[in-house]
């Protein structure tokens, strides 16, 4: 009971200060200039390690294709079409997500506690500033933007590293790789792709500042509040997960 009590008094601080964090901003023009830093630090510094995971996991799910389902009952065209439906599907908005959150759930995390714990953010108060809208608003808009471009990037470097682990084995042609990708495609499954990660990229960013903004203690609670952030936020994307696929299937 004691559990279930402290849950619920969470998740009700975390609506109240996530509400707090959408209010308009009291500077537009220092919000947008937080915006595009936050975009960099969670987004453009995140590119790197998205290709190079994308890349490999790809490259693996085709030989794991090739491996295991190899026979003359299917086509050549299966591979491509079999890989493309993973990476789409699950591999890019999901798997990616939690790569994600191990990254920028820790980064945001982090931060802010720092600021928490050093008394910056009472600074802020004290100066009339909305801590929750200009700490908390530029790093969720700056995930909710970028969020769903790293997955199409991750979508396009899934694929091509599909193709490089397939054609050194020597069972499937460019051509059969190509067909597959391209056999039954559909926006269904863009959309379906893009609503995920754009939840994901909510959930990741406001778990996040919620455990920062709410810190209290030191250096070691830091560090403990954002392995809190990147558990949280892994459990929530995987229930979400569960969720979407249900609401579109």
């Amino acid at each position: 009971m004691k559990k279930i009590n402290n849950f619920l008094r969470e998740l009700g601080a975390y609506v109240m200060l996530i509400r707090e964090a959408f209010k308009r901003p009291q500077n537009n023009r220092v919000f947008f200039r937080r915006m595009i830093f936050e975009m960099k630090a969670l987004g453009i510094d995140s590119i790197v390690i998205v290709l190079i995971i994308s890349i490999f996991v790809g490259a693996a799910i085709v030989i794991q294709l090739l491996l295991n389902i190899n026979g003359p009952m299917y086509p050549d065209w299966v591979y491509g079409f079999a890989a493309r439906k993973a990476i789409v599907l699950e591999l890019a908005p999901t798997i990616i997500s939690l790569i994600l959150a191990g990254k920028c759930a820790s980064r945001i995390t982090s931060e802010i506690g720092t600021q928490k714990i050093t008394e910056q953010i009472d600074a802020l108060e004290v100066m009339g500033v909305n801590t929750a809208s200009y700490l908390i608003l530029p790093k969720i808009v700056a995930c909710l933007l970028f969020f769903p471009l790293l997955m199409v990037m991750s979508v396009f470097s899934a694929l091509i590293g599909g193709l490089i682990g397939a054609l050194p084995m020597g069972i499937i042609t460019y051509f059969d790789y190509v067909e597959g990708m391209r056999l039954d495609f559909g926006t269904g499954e863009i959309v379906y792709a893009m609503v995920k990660a754009t939840i994901n990229a909510l959930i990741i960013s406001s778990i996040a500042c919620y455990r920062g903004y709410t810190l209290k203690g030191g250096s070691v609670e830091v560090g403990q509040e954002s392995t809190k952030a990147i558990v949280q936020s892994s459990i929530v994307i995987m229930v979400f997960n569960i969720l979407v696929t249900s609401l579109f299937n």
